[in-house]
């Protein structure tokens, strides 16, 4: 299999998209000059090149991309080769309206923009492969090519007629065919609710706009095809190129707050994980935070190994309602937060700020004021500390380990973002990222694990809003703390089983139940601004925000209650071997921070490095210890076992070897 090595050799990759076609060519020996300068050592290329490549159906123009693949081979670049799918050109849609996406509410999104296709189109899908397939002909063995690109940032959902006999086909597969499957089916989606029995396989349809509240197992199925069909997407490309050159490696760069494809089904399928990130610098020092989070997906989802920071902004973006710049260092700041969190390539969107188009006012590494400008004097030092500084290129290759692990479950994501739940105030991504928040503000760092997935090495496993589960998986949490582990479970996990219907008995799965030693009877959701203070010997005061529960202690421990009528907050379990507490309430920050610390140390999970100030990083990667600042002002670092004592400046980054 093919590794990220293969495209490094031995290299930290420096540079980003590089959009040639949207310049006049003498401009591109500018371009070559000032990357050698910059120390850009590898471009993204094509990602938005369809219509250039094919300006008429079946015509071909690849002749301006031989001459860019050969002028960044003899500049010392390499080039990481996407494939244009993800934009095909307005001459499709045109021809062909079929491929566009059908909105829900039967709204058709036509070509002027990106993204516009239907992956369950037969004809987008032909004219994909047919584009793959002259690229990967032409490109698999050019020597600047390190690294294919399939698409870019998957994809659009549809509800057409197209999704409409697909869904029916994975429906099938998922069931069964006949009357057994369609029987199956109904018991399932629990179709006997408001008279939606369905008699016959072609009465099934997405489910698109109504009057009222749609089935959630049926919405929960489509968002599961919708997933599979741009991950079928993927695997025929993907399989085009790997026909005609085995060895170069395959990625896809993913959104980690994108929620259309389940990124767990690409594991294993590309060769290692790329992603983009682009931490707002208006939030602070809890910008580290989102971008540690997309930093340790993505080294999730390469199994633990280094991975592509595929892209970033050099400052600001274009797409926030305010988009403010980062400050001096704040680039370099997230470069090098990536690189200790395991990336093994620091790109951004893109090399040349564009000169028109939607993102004319995204930053480029070279900005439209030129190379005389601090954002390409900051590019520029950047690209030379990571050429030569002997601490970061020693990073290369290692990796990053981690002791904790967090339960991320795309079900349970699209599941508690439709109606009919207890709270709209529920958003399960933003849950799960205030809990990897918490570690991260704790210095602890922590994979993201699929349910199922071996939790053995992990000595502590988080499951926030976990809330579809089915019983194989809540045998599995329980096993894990019967032998030894630290389960921590948050609100709303277990509720569903996978076709979310409730689990009987408590809003709990049995097993689930039985190792936290708790019963939940109802739910009591908090209004936007309500508060219910909680109270805790062990923990401190705190305050619970926009969830509680009324949950009864069957054999737990009560840790914090609700100060104004008793009900438990948070309750611990011994059982097995192991402990498993379940947090009922949605805690504040501070206070969440104080139940996972006192969960981490009971688990004899310890920080890369205790007692730094707020908005200070510690990770390790291989044997360096990693310090990185968040704040814009310097603080000073006391004298540890791992670190002398010193002062880090603002948005200031210490490597120590900490072997």
């Amino acid at each position: 299999m093919p590794h990220l090595n293969d495209a490094t050799r031995g290299r930290l990759l420096y540079g980003g998209d590089y959009n040639p076609e949207q310049w006049p060519e003498q401009v591109w020996a500018e371009d070559m000059a000032l990357m050698r300068q910059a120390g850009v050592n590898t471009v993204t290329v094509g990602v938005f090149s369809w219509a250039r490549y094919e300006p008429r159906p079946g015509e071909r123009d690849f002749a301006w991309l031989d001459r860019v693949l050969d002028l960044v081979h003899a500049n010392g670049v390499s080039a990481i080769l996407a494939t244009p799918t993800a934009s095909p050109p307005p001459w499709l849609g045109h021809l062909h309206r079929d491929t566009l996406p059908v909105m829900a509410d039967g709204v058709v999104h036509g070509y002027g923009s990106r993204n516009q296709y239907c992956p369950s189109s037969p004809v987008y899908r032909e004219r994909a492969d047919a584009i793959v397939e002259d690229l990967a002909a032409r490109y698999s063995h050019h020597p600047a090519v390190v690294m294919w690109h399939v698409g870019n940032e998957p994809g659009p959902w549809c509800w057409c007629r197209n999704c409409e006999f697909g869904f029916r086909r994975w429906l099938r597969e998922r069931y069964g065919d006949g009357e057994d499957g369609l029987a199956a089916l109904n018991q399932a989606w629990g179709t006997a609710f408001w008279s939606q029995h369905y008699g016959s396989w072609p009465e099934i349809k997405p489910p698109r706009a109504a009057p009222y509240m749609l089935n959630p197992a049926q919405v929960l199925d489509y968002s599961r095809f919708l997933s599979d069909a741009l991950v079928a997407c993927f695997d025929a490309e993907a399989a085009i190129l790997r026909r005609h050159n085995p060895d170069l490696p395959i990625t896809t760069n993913l959104i980690p707050d994108y929620h259309t494809i389940d990124p767990w089904d690409l594991r294993g399928r590309f060769d290692f994980a790329s992603v983009d990130s682009y931490p707002d610098p208006a939030l602070g020092p809890a910008a580290g935070a989102d971008h540690a989070y997309a930093a340790d997906l993505a080294r999730s989802l390469s199994g633990g190994q280094p991975w592509v920071l595929m892209e970033q902004s050099a400052s600001e973006v274009n797409w926030r309602q305010v988009n403010k710049h980062k400050k001096p260092g704040q680039m370099r700041l997230h470069s090098l937060q990536a690189i200790a969190r395991g990336a093994d390539a620091s790109l951004f969107f893109q090399w040349r700020q564009a000169a028109s188009g939607a993102e004319r006012f995204h930053a480029g590494m070279l900005p439209n004021a030129g190379p005389d400008t601090r954002t390409f004097r900051e590019v520029t030092e950047h690209g030379r500390e990571l050429a030569e500084d002997t601490g970061l290129r020693a990073l290369a290759g290692t990796a990053t380990a981690a002791r904790a692990a967090i339960v991320l479950d795309w079900p349970s994501r699209w599941a508690l973002g439709w109606r009919g739940k207890p709270s709209e105030r529920v958003d399960y991504q933003r849950i799960v990222k205030q809990w990897h928040a918490a570690l991260w503000r704790q210095n602890i760092t922590a994979d993201f694990v699929r349910i199922g997935d071996d939790l053995s090495g992990y000595a502590l496993v988080l499951a926030p809003a976990l809330h579809v589960l089915s019983t194989a998986g809540a045998e599995h949490l329980a096993r894990y703390a019967a032998d030894g582990g630290c389960l921590v479970v948050g609100h709303l996990s277990g509720t569903v089983d996978e076709t979310t219907r409730l689990h009987p008995g408590g809003y709990q799965a049995a097993a689930l139940r039985e190792a936290l030693g708790v019963f939940v009877e109802e739910f009591h959701p908090l209004d936007e601004g309500e508060t219910e203070p909680c109270r805790s010997a062990e923990l401190g005061a705190f305050d619970a925000v926009d969830w509680t529960e009324l949950v009864h202690p069957r054999g737990a421990q009560v840790v914090a209650d609700l100060a104004d009528d008793g009900r438990a907050a948070v309750t611990r379990n011994e059982h097995g071997s192991g402990t498993a507490w379940y947090v009922a309430v949605q805690p504040t920050d501070d206070g969440l921070d104080r139940i996972l610390a006192a969960a981490a140390r009971a688990a004899g999970v310890e920080p890369a490095l205790a007692g730094l100030p707020p908005g200070v990083e510690a990770v390790r990667r291989g044997g360096t210890l990693v310090l990185l600042n968040h704040n814009a002002a310097a603080v000073k670092i006391d004298p540890g076992p791992d670190a002398a004592g010193c002062e880090l400046p603002g948005f200031g980054v210490l490597l120590r070897d900490s072997r």
